[in-house]
C-alpha cells in the first residue's frame, strides 16, 4: 500500500494499492516526477525482481489522481536495467522540461528507449547526473562499472566515452566543478581497496589528471579504511566545490576535503553512522547532516556567504529530484 500524506503536516490525504509487476514482491521505491509537462504530479514506481540478482527492472509511472482512482498507468517496463542495489534516477537531461529515468538504460518520459550504456561486464555500481560535456546541449549520466571497472559517461544520444585507469574499480565518486576557476566538471573516484584508497581524477574528457593516496592526506588518526557516503557539496558559497564523506566502515568523523588534491579544510568530530547534504538553512549553500544513532547533528558553515542572494539549490527542478532519491553509492 502506498500511502500520501501532507508534507507540512504528516497528515493522510490518500492510500493506493497498484498492482505488482509479476516477478516482483512489491513496489519498494516511490519518486516524484513530471512525464507530462505538468508539473510534478506524477509517480515513478520500482520493484526489483524476486529471485536471482536484484535490479530495479520494474518500473511503472502513474499520473497521481489515476493512481489514487485505481486507474492504469502511464506505462510500464519490466526490461529497465537499473544501477545496482540502487533506485532509477529521475532528471530533465534533454531540455524537453519533463522527466527522462536513468540507470544503465536511460528512458523518456514516456518510457521508450533512449539510450543505453556501452557494452560492459558486471554491473553499474554508482549513478550521477551532470554537465560533463562542455557545449554539448542538455545533462549527462555519469557511470561506475564494476566488473570491466571503467567510467562511462552516457547523453540522451548515447555513449560519450569510456575511460579506465589501470582497471581500478572506480567503485564510488564526487562529480563536481572542483578546479578554482573553471566550470568543468570533473570525476573523483575513490577505488575499491579495503585499505589504503587511492583516488584518481578524471576531467571532462576523461583523461586521468590526478592521483593521490587517501593515506598522505586524511588527517591523523582517520581510519585507514578511507571514506565513504561522498557527496559533492557546496559548503563555502564559492562557485568551487568539495567533496564531503565519513569514516569508512565505522560510526566515526566526517571530512570535508579538495577532490583534486585530496586536501581536508574540514574535520567533524562525529559517530557518523550515515551523511546527507543538503541545503537546509536557505541561504543556498549546503549543510552536512548526520545520522549519529538515533540522533539527527546539522552543520552549517558560518563563514561569510560570498553569494548572499543566489537562489536556494531546491528551487532547481534536477536539484530536487537527486536528492529525492539518496543511494549509500551514489548519493
Amino acid at each position: 500500500v502506498l500511502h500520501i500524506v501532507d508534507g507540512a503536516t504528516g497528515r493522510a490525504k490518500a492510500t493506493a494499492s497498484p498492482p505488482v509487476p509479476k516477478g516482483a514482491t512489491r513496489w519498494e521505491v516511490a519518486m516524484i516526477a513530471d512525464f507530462r509537462g505538468a508539473g510534478d504530479r506524477d509517480i515513478l514506481l520500482q520493484a526489483t525482481n524476486s529471485s536471482g540478482y536484484r535490479t530495479g527492472r520494474h518500473l511503472a509511472a502513474y499520473a497521481v489522481e489515476e493512481l489514487i482512482k485505481g486507474g492504469k498507468p502511464l506505462w510500464t517496463t519490466d526490461s529497465f536495467v537499473s544501477c545496482a542495489h540502487n533506485a532509477a534516477r529521475l532528471a530533465d537531461i534533454n531540455g524537453d522540461g519533463k522527466d527522462e529515468v536513468l540507470g544503465t538504460t536511460i528512458l523518456s518520459a514516456a518510457g521508450k528507449l533512449l539510450a543505453k550504456a556501452a557494452k560492459f561486464r558486471g554491473h553499474m555500481d554508482s549513478v550521477f547526473v551532470a554537465d560533463v560535456v562542455p557545449g554539448s546541449p542538455g545533462l549527462e549520466v555519469v557511470m561506475l562499472e564494476e566488473g570491466s571497472n571503467y567510467v562511462q559517461v552516457l547523453g540522451a544520444a548515447g555513449p560519450i566515452w569510456r575511460k579506465d585507469h589501470r582497471r581500478q574499480e572506480p567503485q564510488n565518486a564526487a562529480v563536481g566543478r572542483f578546479k578554482d576557476g573553471s566550470n568543468e566538471i570533473f570525476i573523483w573516484c575513490r577505488t575499491r581497496y579495503n585499505e589504503h584508497q587511492k583516488p584518481f581524477v578524471l576531467n571532462s574528457a576523461g583523461k586521468k589528471v590526478f592521483e593521490y593516496a587517501m593515506d598522505d592526506v586524511a588527517p591523523a588518526g582517520w581510519t585507514a579504511r578511507g571514506v565513504e557516503v561522498i557527496h559533492t557539496i557546496d559548503w563555502t558559497g564559492a562557485p568551487t566545490q568539495l567533496a564531503c564523506a565519513k569514516e569508512r566502515h565505522r560510526s566515526g568523523d566526517v571530512g570535508v576535503f579538495e577532490p583534486l588534491t585530496g586536501k581536508f579544510v574540514a574535520r567533524l568530530s562525529e559517530k557518523a553512522d550515515r551523511l546527507y547534504v543538503a541545503d537546509v538553512t536557505g541561504d543556498w549553500r549546503e549543510e552536512i547532516i548526520v545520522l549519529a544513532g538515533s540522533e539527527l547533528h546539522v552543520y552549517q558553515n558560518t563563514a561569510p556567504n560570498p553569494q548572499p542572494k543566489r537562489k536556494r539549490l531546491w528551487s532547481d527542478r534536477n536539484y530536487r529530484r537527486m536528492k529525492h532519491c539518496h543511494n549509500y553509492y551514489s548519493p
